[in-house]
């Protein structure tokens, strides 16, 4: 009797194995993308540049303004609080984790579309230097 239950499963199993094939997806062409090239990180220096050249005040009284900008934002993150900086987006911090010498947080940024919604100027709340 044990013979013929090895017997029916032995013959039982081609037929489910055509029956799971018949039901296998088609198969779907990958395209090769080419991979993405992030541009040179930017330095606190450069930063203080950019900000000099765009605004136009001196970079003596940039740097201070900017520092303590940078101190506070990595205070703030570094309590876990959500950033909503515009332009720059939403800051989210997902998850932190302790490491030898820093604490490693991974973030999300939710950046708005600025093509579809660009930043009115006097809406931005930033002085001119005569105010």
């Amino acid at each position: 009797m044990a013979k013929t239950t090895t017997q029916s499963r032995a013959k039982a199993s081609p037929s489910k194995a055509a029956a799971v094939a018949s039901k296998k997806a088609p198969p779907v062409v990958v395209t090769e993308t080419a991979p993405v090239l992030s541009a040179p990180e930017l330095k606190k220096v450069e930063l203080i540049d950019a900000v000099v050249e765009r605004s136009g005040v001196k970079k003596k009284f940039a740097k201070p303004a900017i520092e303590a900008a940078l101190a506070i934002l990595g205070e703030s993150l570094a309590e876990g609080r959500d950033l909503n900086l515009r332009p720059l987006g939403k800051v989210k911090v997902q998850r932190t984790k302790e490491v030898a010498n820093a604490v490693v947080m991974t973030t999300r940024i939710r950046r708005p579309n600025m093509e579809a919604a660009p930043v009115d100027a006097e809406e931005g709340g930033i002085a001119d230097a005569a105010e």
